[in-house]
């Protein structure tokens, strides 16, 4: 009995219709090959995206020979398997039509034997162009389908927007953040199977009850027997073995056998316990011999999404394993436009930031692509839940019978292969859809459906609920039992009537909040815009210098040069950065600073979000900031940019995320209130000290109280009249600094300052570097003679620091850290820099 496997690597492609052909690399894209063979230059550099777009328009394919012995024609069964083919393709073996593919986003088999033969064959693929594809579909259908994120006249399409006809990454058509390159290619691993011997297709671990004291679980083997069989199924896990008998006829069939395990390892999230995690193994076994085998490694938990209703709407929040989890986080976005570019290495940087920053969430946003295999066993191993949005975003979908049945499939093959990931938190059917269209309030969306007639309307929204309100709740409750369905984000209630939509803040379901950004609203509204789950919001800011220089040239360093703008893709994105940066912050003196100060920027914003988010659990319990990361070096919502180089966002998002968070907040101008807010569960006993300094660092007045706050919960623990703080003090000349301390130590630290920085004069400071002694140059103390705003630390390596973007007031030295990024088998590595500047805002001023 046998069973052969051939990893197919070695290809080779071309522009259909050219005579060379060149080498390939699978897992690939055609953009990456074309590059790697000097035919195209850099996509990301200048202006070199609108100069690529003739990629998309032709057709290409691929080959690769195979030589196969003759005990490869003895096999009972052999398969081709792609785990990803983007998106429209035709495979053919040995010149014999095999297969047509349309969706990137699911696997394909099709049965090779009687195709191959003992020698040589060859694997061909054609992949046709998406836009010659799809263009005949827009023309047919006779009118547009809302996809305003579609950048096709970058495309020299015009009008013609044609990314819903395809199941392909959204974001591969442009986005206000991204680039547009329609991709083509081998995208994930191609192999040849074969076998004569029973095989084991899937291994889910089902979770039916799992608690503190026992987990039931129920194993569901699937198998693939070419023929009869008998014996025995056993699964082990962690020394406990479980078997029953196994008969198998002909074909696919599923085995099913109950588990128990007593007092279990509970998995849980960063900040809540340890992500414990199982590993099962299951066999089929021929008297002692395994015949087949296959693994998983699972974590055992409860998760639900718990909405109930209260005084003031329903509640919104994640329970894992009967423990309320306030969720911190962001939106995460594809690291790449080319998605085979992005290492475990990359990935595992992605994650260990998130989980260095404090957070216990990301959304994997629905314009993107269900995340590769290691983004989601990263999420389990360092105790990260996902937010799962389907692929489906800011547009409306075809709903013809083949379209819906791709959709099916898809979604059935995307639960299947990610339901045993602890990490899963909830499946979502879309991004920001049903707000959008806003089927049941008129002139509330995004005036969608007022463009267009009644029938089509109805036709559109009937598509809509067949997808999002049927097929895909439908996949996950037979697929994924126990994890809850969301249909789109954000949503208030799903009762198919006015309620339905948000469209505003009200007391239920989740909230995408872009008044501050896209409304112009002044940063102070994200006090009062405060919803019961704040899925998305954010502002935006330049990466750092040397990521702009990886794109554009000393030339082009000015707001609206054609470079710029080309790494701009929010229309007045720059021009909005400038307009809040008049609001709030000193005028910089050039293009440089111009970069600094719009980090700046970025982190007061979503530092004012954050912490009126958190000081208003349990009515708010979840804030995901948009965005994690980016898909090329671009200005946008990113705290870690595109080279995973940390922000000022990241640095401040990672304190705004602690476990004990105090938070200084003066909106109403009159009063002072500071917050404590505990993600603890446990009670917290601990002093409060408040101190007013001037900016020479002298000690004006001292307040201190004890402190008890209770576990799990937000309370104000000090407040004072502006004017009785002050008694008559220069508000720009002042400084209110609130520490926390447990058992005598300074747990949590906030500052407040009484007047906005740009009417804050600072002085040119004298800023001190002292090694400290016995750390080999890894950590080193700052002191400063006056008031430094914003002291930024660059280094050569590439790495972070235990804090930057800080302030620092004389007389309160600060220590610093600084580790490297992913070296050796650590995350951030402890290392003496190379290179060390300090500047602060003055310097760029």
């Amino acid at each position: 009995m046998k069973q052969l496997h051939i990893n197919l690597t070695n290809w080779e492609f071309r522009a259909c219709g050219d005579e060379a052909w060149l080498p390939a690399a699978v897992p690939g894209t055609v953009h990456t090959d074309l590059l790697r063979n000097g035919v195209i230059d850099q996509p990301f550099y200048g202006t070199n995206e609108h100069d690529l777009q003739w990629i998309d328009k032709k057709n290409w394919e691929y080959r690769t020979v195979l030589t196969l012995e003759e005990k490869w024609q003895k096999l009972a069964v052999t398969e081709l398997v792609f785990a990803g083919l983007d998106t429209y393709a035709d495979v053919y073996v040995n010149n014999v039509h095999a297969l047509s593919a349309d969706n990137m986003f699911r696997s394909w088999t099709v049965n090779v034997k009687g195709l191959l033969q003992a020698g040589e064959n060859e694997i061909r693929i054609v992949f046709r162009s998406v836009v010659t594809e799809d263009l005949p579909k827009l023309a047919q259908l006779g009118y547009d389908l809302p996809a305003p994120n579609d950048q096709s006249e970058l495309g020299g399409l015009q009008e013609q927007r044609i990314s819903v006809f395809a199941r392909k990454a959204p974001y591969h058509y442009g986005w206000d953040w991204g680039p547009r390159f329609l991709t083509s290619g081998i995208w994930r691993e191609a192999v040849l199977e074969g076998r004569d011997i029973a095989v084991i297709k899937d291994l889910y671990i089902r979770q039916n009850a799992v608690n503190a004291q026992e987990a039931r679980l129920t194993a569901v083997v699937e198998v693939d027997a070419p023929e009869a069989w008998s014996g025995m199924l056993r699964v082990t896990a962690e020394g406990q073995e479980w078997m029953k008998a196994a008969s198998l006829v002909p074909g696919n069939q599923v085995v099913e056998l109950e588990l128990v395990i007593d007092t279990p390892r509970l998995w849980w999230c960063n900040g809540l316990g340890l992500p414990e995690l199982y590993q099962f193994r299951a066999e089929l076994l021929e008297g002692e011999e395994a015949v087949a085998v296959s693994e998983v490694t699972t974590g055992l938990r409860e998760i639900k999404l718990v909405r109930k209703p209260d005084e003031r709407g329903a509640s919104f929040h994640f329970e894992l394993n009967g423990v309320p989890v306030f969720a911190k986080g962001s939106n995460h976005i594809p690291n790449d436009s080319f998605i085979t570019e992005v290492t475990e290495e990359r990935y595992r940087h992605e994650i260990a930031t998130a989980v260095e920053s404090n957070m216990n969430m990301l959304r994997v946003w629905g314009g993107g692509f269900y995340e590769e295999e290691v983004f989601y066993r990263l999420c389990d191993e360092y105790g990260l839940l996902v937010w799962q949005d389907f692929m489906f975003a800011c547009s409306m979908y075809p709903g013809d019978e083949p379209f819906l049945n791709n959709i099916r499939e898809e979604a059935v093959y995307n639960v299947r292969r990610l339901r045993n990931h602890p990490s899963i938190a909830v499946w979502c059917g879309n991004n920001e859809i049903d707000s959008a269209w806003s089927q049941f309030e008129e002139n509330m969306g995004w005036g969608w459906k007022e463009k267009l007639s009644a029938d089509i309307r109805e036709t559109l929204w009937a598509a809509y609920e067949e997808i999002f309100h049927k097929i895909l709740p439908e996949a996950v409750a037979a697929n994924h039992p126990g994890v809850d369905y969301w249909p789109s984000s954000p949503l208030r209630e799903l009762t198919r009537g006015q309620d339905q939509h948000a469209t505003r803040i009200m007391g239920e379901g989740d909230i995408h909040y872009w008044g501050v950004w896209h409304g112009i609203e002044p940063f102070e509204n994200y006090n009062l815009k405060v919803g019961r789950f704040m899925s998305e919001y954010g502002f935006q800011s330049f990466p750092e210098l040397k990521s702009v220089l990886s794109y554009a040239e000393e030339a082009d360093m000015e707001l609206e040069s054609k470079v710029m703008l080309a790494h701009q893709k929010n229309g007045r994105g720059n021009q909005l950065i400038k307009e809040y940066m008049d609001m709030y912050l000193p005028q910089p003196k050039d293009f440089r600073g111009f970069l600094y100060m719009s980090q700046v920027l970025q982190a007061e914003a979503i530092r004012i979000a954050i912490e009126s988010h958190r000081r208003n659990k349990p009515y708010c319990m979840g804030t995901l900031y948009w965005q994690m990361n980016d898909c090329w070096p671009v200005a946008s919502w990113a705290g870690m940019d595109y080279y995973g180089r940390w922000k000022a966002l990241q640095y401040t998002v990672r304190k705004s995320f602690k476990d004990v968070l105090l938070s200084i907040d003066g909106t109403d101008g009159d009063t002072l209130k500071v917050h404590a807010v505990s993600d603890r569960r446990q009670a917290l006993d601990g002093e409060l000290v408040i101190r007013l300094h001037d900016f020479s660092g002298a000690l004006l007045r001292e307040w201190s109280q004890p402190v008890t706050l209770a576990a799990d919960s937000a309370a104000v623990v000090f407040t004072l009249p502006v004017a009785e703080l002050l008694e008559g003090r220069d508000p720009a000349q002042v400084l209110l600094v609130a520490s926390l301390l447990e058992g005598g130590q300074v747990l949590e630290r906030g500052e407040h300052y009484f007047a906005a920085a740009k009417d804050i004069p600072l002085s040119k400071p004298v800023i001190t570097v002292t090694e400290v002694p016995g750390s080999a140059g890894k950590s080193f103390t700052l002191s400063s003679d006056v008031l430094a705003r914003g002291v930024h630390l660059t280094v050569e390596e590439e790495g972070i620091f235990s804090d930057n973007f800080f302030d620092l007031l004389p007389g309160e030295p600060k220590t610093i850290e600084f580790a490297l990024s992913g070296s050796g088998e650590a995350d951030f590595t402890p290392a003496a820099p190379t290179g060390l500047v300090v500047r602060s805002m003055a310097d760029y001023i």
